[in-house]
């Protein structure tokens, strides 16, 4: 219980500090609504940091194509309920053949959209905030004892293999 305690704690610190250092650089002037995949994001890396979605591939990879697609189709499309869903079906879509599938990415499609984001929402906040939480990680980890760095494997792919569950085609 005791361990279990303790990483909890550096969980819970690890991820504040994380998402801190993310809504200072990435939030001034924007939008909250714009880095709430950030939060999920953190949880993430913070808690989960051996899975496949937690390493940087599918950090970064998830989170710029979906915020892409979502600010393509709202400029292409408009803002119907429609091009909410083609943006988060087109994200899942580019995520699971690009191997980058990391969940909270997909709400930045539907953020995009309904922010109606332009093109440098991609820097500012998606790319600072998330390597804002990627730097974090990779310095938390590394400082405290008995903790595995972060990254584990830089370049795997996510989902880790083509087995999603029990359906196949």
């Amino acid at each position: 219980m005791r361990g279990h305690l303790w990483r909890s704690l550096l969980s819970t610190v690890g991820g504040g500090a994380a998402i801190g250092l993310a809504l200072l650089l990435a939030g001034p002037g924007m939008s909250p609504f714009l880095l709430a995949s950030l939060g999920a994001s953190t949880v993430i890396l913070f808690v989960f940091t051996e899975t496949s979605a937690a390493q940087p591939r599918a950090l970064l990879g998830g989170h710029l194509s979906a915020a892409l697609i979502g600010i393509v189709c709202q400029h292409l499309c408009g803002d119907a309920l429609w091009v909410y869903a083609l943006a988060l079906a087109l994200s899942v879509l580019v995520m699971l053949l690009a191997r980058c599938v990391h969940p909270p990415a997909g709400a930045n499609a539907l953020i995009m959209v309904h922010q109606h984001a332009g093109y440098t929402a991609l820097l500012q906040p998606v790319l600072i905030g998330v390597l804002s939480l990627a730097l974090v990680a990779m310095l938390w980890s590394r400082l405290l004892p008995q903790q595995k760095p972060w990254p584990q494997r830089w370049f795997s792919p996510s989902p880790s293999s083509d087995d999603w569950g029990s359906w196949r085609l």
